[in-house]
């Protein structure tokens, strides 16, 4: 139960270090970044919550083997020769992910067969009976990571990719992946201290999960099911413990608008605002960003407007001049964060970033820029005391002594809200 092991939590390429902060929130240890990736330890109540509090985790994943081989014969007999009995039998079912990065590995889904040709073939020769494959819903995930020559099979403790919240109803063309999204939230710094503004919503991924952390309830909570609950040392109770734990939740006493010009993304966006229990935070409303207004209160304002295929070139210059003039008429004083990616989208917004970050929506290459809105001009702006943001490393973890015993700061909360009347459906889904 208290026993330390290695794990990895899969990320996009730039959300690195946002994933390893949020691995010292939740207590685990040995916490070294990689490329998409992050190493750590810790007990099974780390992986619980690792895959139930992470909001900018892929998937965790457990090695537990790692070996080299310069083709697919190779990886097949290392794999054969592994002790399974301890992971899987003959009346279980399995499915294998690849993953490859080598040039003596060409075709990462023959790698995936060869590693089912091991474990069927294990079985058969000792038993002579073999578990099934499952591609959904297994009884367990495996991951296979092939870096050169370098082979690491991994158990996946997850199943579905973690991005799947559960609250998710409907989509509008090219939704934001909900990672990237909370991923972009935490690099902002906002935590709720003040209202928050996304004025081209689509179908609601930002104002959802900035109400989620505002509040901060796990992103797990209305996930259905994890791959962790099908393995034989499952502890429902340690589990429970986790799941049923609000201690951590929060007031949040400001305000998230959501605006889109297209009336049915609008609608799509509320009816996840519901399912996540958050609608109570969020205003939606149909409205074009050429009618943004800046609300009375301080505010931040996150966004992802269309870009690639989601319009047409000769109008994405007209789209992102009037996105800058509207930030510098209507949003004076405010912090603006856009992500795009393209150079001349950012050229046509006509004003100075004064931070940017590389990230990755899905395939793209992206960049997400900070815009300060001030009067006057970016000289005057630095003399009366702005500063300019720095996405400088930060020293998230060093030590014991920096975790606070490993979770934040207990916050009570003085009312039940909607997030809480939802608490059960997870429950609700499998009886």
């Amino acid at each position: 139960m208290n026993t330390s092991f290695p794990m990895i939590a899969k990320t996009f390429q730039g959300l690195e270090e946002v994933l390893a902060k949020e691995l010292t929130q939740i207590g685990a240890s040995s916490i070294e970044l990689g490329r998409r990736m992050v190493s750590f330890s810790g007990d099974k109540e780390t992986l619980y919550r690792a895959n139930f509090c992470l909001r900018t985790a892929i998937r965790v994943l457990i090695p537990i083997h790692e070996f080299t081989a310069e083709n697919p014969d190779q990886v097949y007999n290392e794999i054969k020769a592994m002790d399974w009995s301890q992971y899987l039998n003959t009346r279980k079912s399995f499915a294998i992910d690849s993953v490859v990065f080598s040039e003596k590995f060409r075709h990462s889904k023959f790698v995936a067969y060869r590693v089912k040709d091991a474990i069927v073939d294990h079985f058969r020769e000792r038993e002579g009976k073999r578990p099934s494959v499952r591609i959904n819903n297994p009884d367990l995930s495996l991951n296979i990571h092939i870096a050169d020559t370098t082979c690491t099979l991994s158990l996946d403790s997850s199943g579905e990719s973690l991005h799947r919240r559960g609250y998710r109803q409907e989509a509008t063309i090219a939704p934001l992946n909900e990672i990237l999204a909370a991923g972009i939230i935490l690099l902002t710094g906002w935590k709720g201290d003040c209202d928050f503004i996304d004025p081209m919503c689509g179908s609601g991924t930002f104002p959802i999960e900035a109400a989620l952390i505002a509040r901060n309830i796990s992103p797990g909570i209305f996930r259905k099911q994890f791959a962790f609950e099908k393995w034989a040392d499952f502890d429902q109770d340690l589990f429970d413990s986790i799941y049923n734990d609000d201690s951590q939740e929060r007031d949040f006493n400001h305000k998230i608008y959501a605006y889109d010009i297209d009336p049915k993304a609008v609608e799509i966006a509320i009816q996840n605002a519901k399912m996540a229990g958050a609608i109570k935070d969020i205003e939606f409303k149909t409205q074009s960003f050429q009618h943004f207004e800046q609300p009375e209160q301080k505010s931040i304002l996150i966004t992802n407007p269309p870009y690639g295929e989601r319009i047409a070139p000769r109008d994405l210059e007209g789209l992102y001049n009037m996105i800058g003039e509207r930030l510098k008429h209507a949003f004076t004083g405010g912090e603006a964060w856009v992500l795009s990616y393209k150079e001349e989208c950012f050229d046509s917004i006509g004003l100075k970033p004064s931070g940017r970050m590389k990230l990755f929506n899905g395939p793209l290459e992206c960049e997400l820029r900070k815009y300060e809105i001030f009067d006057g001009s970016y000289k005057g702006f630095r003399e009366d005391g702005g500063k300019r943001t720095s996405f400088k490393k930060k020293k998230y973890f060093s030590s014991n002594s920096d975790r606070k015993g490993g979770r934040p700061q207990q916050k009570n909360r003085s009312n039940k809200n909607s997030y809480q009347s939802n608490r059960g459906k997870r429950r609700d889904y499998e009886n």
